[in-house]
């Protein structure tokens, strides 16, 4: 084989384990492990105190649908403490809080970003578990009720519960792109969690042990990625939990997805750095396993890899070197061309259909490439503005 040949057939298999082997892989070993072994999952009646917290930064439009929707959460009063704090925000955030005896407020006029103000909420954090919430993301009534039944499990450090993206009739063509990816990570996280742990929980919804809150520098970008990859360092779990969830609009405009993703892009590369302990295979080979198959390849060598890929064909198909290559070439070429459609499509307000799936996935990677480059100019700090989402109704 020449070098061309082993770089694409290594390129091709890594891009296929990272999308989609490795989910198969999980699959077939949970699937095993339930044969086997019999699952007494430890659930409880017993009703844990909590305390919830939203950081809500100039969110003055959605304030009182989240707020509503606060309110509308089974569990009783006693044991349900909120927290939400506005720290810099410069619109009626803070008056609209104020309004509300149920919610302890927080505010200050300085802004240091968002890790830095749930850092200062937890110093009021007095209940064993913290649950942690966007501001325009709406919980089901029974989220809390679904989290806490997994504690009983002593070997449980948190608990992630699933994002939705509202989708109807008048949602965008991107926020069905959106829709379709969260769909596949729930599924994934579902197979982590079953195998091991998941690994990394969305800001969306998910909690914690307050015990095993660490704190973490406040430059850090995706911090609710840190702190749930935190409790698995210090030898818990990360529970998934579907029933409870958050449902949240997709973003406005594909100008708007794409800040968005080049800013979660360039925080991931800021968590390689950070968590250089989940390397070590030795102390965490689950965890590792995990982390490599699930994040790191993704993030770091997929980009890279479909590159090489569309090159090393190219020049094999120039050289003839196979009627194979052939195929996958055109197969390639006819893949782009779908991904173009589809943005050409979204400029024209079209629904995109199946062409979601090659657009969004050259979509994502682009976004990739332009976050590794942000991160490593400095550029992305951890007090950017936030994306418009599509209004809720």
């Amino acid at each position: 084989m020449t070098a061309a040949e082993i770089f694409f057939w290594i390129s091709l298999g890594v891009l296929f384990y990272c999308y989609i082997g490795y989910g198969i892989i999980l699959f077939v070993l949970n699937n095993i492990k339930r044969f086997f072994l019999f699952f007494n999952r430890k659930e409880t009646t017993e009703l844990l105190p909590v305390t919830l917290i939203v950081a809500a930064y100039n969110e003055e439009r959605i304030l009182p649908q989240k707020i509503k929707n606060t309110l509308g959460i089974d569990y009783p009063a006693d044991l349900f403490n909120v927290i939400f704090i506005t720290d810099g925000s410069t619109d009626n955030s803070p008056e609209l809080i104020g309004q509300h005896e149920f919610i302890t407020q927080l505010h200050q006029s300085e802004r240091k970003g968002k890790l830095a103000a749930v850092k200062r909420a937890m110093r009021f954090v007095q209940t064993p578990i913290v649950i942690f919430s966007d501001a325009n993301s709406m919980l089901n009534s029974g989220c809390i009720r679904a989290i806490v039944q997994h504690y009983k499990d002593e070997k449980v450090g948190g608990v992630a519960g699933e994002k939705k993206i509202l989708n109807d009739d008048q949602t965008s063509a991107v926020g069905r792109a959106e829709g379709l990816y969260w769909k596949y990570e729930s599924f994934m996280k579902q197979q982590d969690a079953n195998f091991n742990t998941v690994v990394g929980a969305a800001g969306e919804l998910f909690s914690i042990r307050s015990e095993l809150f660490r704190s973490l520098d406040d430059q850090l970008i995706l911090d609710d990625f840190i702190i749930s990859m935190q409790v698995c360092l210090d030898g818990y779990k990360i529970e998934y939990e579907p029933c409870a969830y958050a449902v949240e609009t997709p973003s406005a405009s594909l100008r708007d997805e794409e800040i968005r993703k080049i800013r979660i892009a360039a925080g991931t590369y800021q968590a390689i750095s950070y968590l250089t302990q989940c390397f070590n295979i030795f102390k965490y080979p689950g965890l590792s396993f995990q982390y490599l198959s699930r994040r790191l390849l993704r993030w770091a060598a997929c980009p890279v890899l479909i590159m090489v890929i569309l090159i090393c064909n190219g020049w094999l198909v120039a050289n003839e070197q196979g009627l194979i290559f052939n195929y996958f070439l055109l197969a390639q070429g006819l893949f782009y061309f779908l991904a173009l459609a589809g943005r050409f499509f979204i400029a024209l307000g079209w629904q995109m259909g199946i062409l979601n799936i090659p657009f969004y996935f050259v979509f994502m990677n682009i976004c990739m490439v332009r976050g590794f480059f942000k991160y490593l100019q400095g550029r992305q700090t951890v007090l950017w503005e936030k994306s418009m989402r599509e209004a809720i109704e």
